[in-house]
């Protein structure tokens, strides 16, 4: 694992041939993942531009979310897949995707139901402003 992140952290499912997974392989072939097999996906509110939180996904959570139309996301902490708002009821309804130039970040852009951060906040950006100018 990386250091600093939770010693419990596992990496998502999949061996040595790379995750088990629906992702159209054109897609897949275009992910450049980091060393846990992870691209980070940056979520944004669709109408407003607001960037909501961070979040993690594999080929299969992409997958989930590119299918399903709710955003999944890899916990590191937990060692799972979570669905955004299935047990908080603050859901995230997927409006678009984008994978950016260079392969390495996601864009996903949803209607976010409520709060997006599990402090209650907003977003995960509203509690410490490190600079205004």
């Amino acid at each position: 694992m990386p250091p600093g992140w939770p010693s419990r952290a596992r990496s998502p499912p999949g061996g040595d041939d790379g995750p088990v997974t629906g992702l159209d392989p054109g897609v897949a072939a275009r992910l450049k993942r980091n060393e846990a097999g992870l691209v980070p996906a940056v979520v944004q509110q669709h109408d407003t531009g607001e960037v909501l939180m961070l979040g993690w996904m594999d080929d299969e959570a992409l997958h989930r979310t590119l299918t399903t139309g709710r955003a999944t996301y890899w916990s590191r902490s937990r060692g799972e897949y979570w669905v955004k708002g299935e047990t908080s009821g603050h859901v995230q309804h997927v409006k678009e995707v984008r994978l950016d130039c260079d392969g390495d970040t996601l864009l996903v852009k949803v209607d976010q139901t409520d709060v997006a951060c599990h402090t209650g906040d907003r977003t995960c950006f509203d509690a410490d402003l490190l600079l205004a100018t």
